[in-house]
């Protein structure tokens, strides 16, 4: 790790960590806490995968809607309009939408062949914005002078990386510049992040195994066809799973590769200084 005690952290001059756990326990607000105390960097993972890599993706959808509207095919066959994505740190819909969902194209679903498209195109988005990391700290301070540098990952991280693995190039190349943070949650947290799913849920990624097994078991379970899968009941369906499946994932790039803290310490973190006396702590009882 590139702080092997509490005493290198609190002393470093440039303090660079990535932040990685479960969508929902943290890690952005504590990003954007960190980048409103004026002296820390926010590089966000999910919004340089949806401007840097899925940005044309993402438009060109969004064109190939409002081609079937004639009055806004008129527009853009002539160029009288711009469609493009309005994405933020904490406005990432455009992305999610884009993803989409399998299932009943009534009801808004993709068909599932279509779908996997889709995720394959994050997980090429997202490796590549993982390994753009040590560049972004560059840049932090040689055009911005700011003095940190906070990593905000997505929660699909676990997915594209090998944990278990000692020669993983992205877990390998984030470690060499970050000391990598797990926000750990409880089973009291799960419970919430699934019921806060099941009142709005979203489009997610995963590993293209653990879809095509999930797919093939909702299919044979409920014995409905492709197209007559109702797209929210699945994502539920598929997401408490998910939560399991990525769970010792998590587990395991803490173990081999940074530290751990608490979702609850997380949450009564109230400013720059009670961040780096968290991680202090969690450096001490590694």
């Amino acid at each position: 790790m590139i702080y092997e005690n509490a005493q290198d952290w609190q002393a470093a001059d440039h303090r660079r960590v990535l932040l990685f756990g479960m969508s929902g326990l943290g890690k952005t607000h504590v990003s954007n806490l960190l980048r409103d105390a004026g002296s820390w960097f926010h590089y966000s993972i999910d919004y340089r995968i949806g401007t840097r890599y899925m940005g044309e993706h993402i438009a060109d959808n969004a064109k190939r809607h409002a081609m079937q509207v004639p009055f806004l095919r008129d527009l853009l066959m002539t160029d009288s309009i711009y469609i493009g994505s309005n994405i933020t740190f904490n406005n990432l819909a455009p992305l999610s939408a884009y993803l989409g969902k399998p299932g009943d194209p009534a009801k808004g679903g993709l068909p599932f062949d279509e779908y996997m498209v889709r995720q394959e195109q994050h997980r090429v988005a997202e490796i590549g914005a993982l390994l753009d990391t040590p560049r972004f700290i560059d840049r932090s301070i040689d055009i911005y002078g700011y003095p940190h540098f906070v990593c905000d990952s997505g929660g699909s991280i676990c997915e594209v990386v090998d944990p278990w693995n000692p020669d993983d190039e992205i877990l390998n190349t984030l470690a060499s510049e970050t000391l990598m943070v797990w926000i750990k949650g409880t089973e009291a947290h799960t419970e919430e992040l699934v019921r806060r799913f099941d009142r709005a849920p979203k489009p997610m990624y995963y590993q293209p195994e653990f879809l095509h097994d999930a797919w093939e078991q909702y299919g044979r379970e409920t014995g409905l066809a492709e197209d007559a899968v109702d797209p929210d009941t699945f994502v539920r369906w598929a997401y408490a799973r998910a939560l399991a499946h990525r769970q010792p994932r998590y587990e395991a790039m803490a173990k081999g590769w940074g530290v751990t803290v608490s979702a609850e310490d997380v949450a009564n973190v109230r400013d720059a200084d009670g961040f780096v006396a968290l991680i202090a702590r969690a450096l001490e009882t590694r």
